[in-house]
């Protein structure tokens, strides 16, 4: 079972130490002790978690599509020349960097504060951890 301290999890959800306290509180979250005898949460259980409580906003295009990977989000820059453009979405907590035409920008209406969605289809996810071992 892979432990996580009570800091890190308030950090992986992007709530507060005291938000992840009240859960355990209130038996939404089962604390336990990691090696170094200090709180923490069983790792299933809070990803478990995490994916209950999820919300996004809702993805305004009223499209189907087959990606699964979809990120709302305000976009917060746009760099661009005559062909090429760089457009950056903040989507919650996570920062999405979009590459296209210049022209797809002007099209879309792309300018920061537009609230846009990131469509990721990739068949390539590259996943690192730390090294450690529970």
């Amino acid at each position: 079972m892979a432990l996580i301290r009570i800091a890190e999890a308030a950090r992986l959800l992007g709530v507060s130490d005291d938000t992840v306290r009240r859960w355990v509180d209130a038996g939404t979250l089962t604390a336990a002790k990691d090696d170094s005898g200090r709180a923490a949460v069983d790792g299933a259980e809070l990803a478990a978690h995490a994916r209950r409580t999820a919300a996004a906003p809702a993805d305004s295009a009223g499209v189907g599509r087959s990606a699964r990977n979809q990120f709302v989000g305000l976009v917060t820059d746009v760099v661009q020349d005559k062909v090429m453009a760089q457009v950056e979405l903040q989507c919650g907590p996570h920062r999405v960097v979009s590459l296209m035409s210049a022209e797809a920008v002007r099209e879309l209406g792309l300018e920061p504060g537009s609230v846009a969605t990131a469509v990721v289809k990739a068949t390539a996810v590259i996943v690192e951890t730390s090294g450690r071992k529970a």
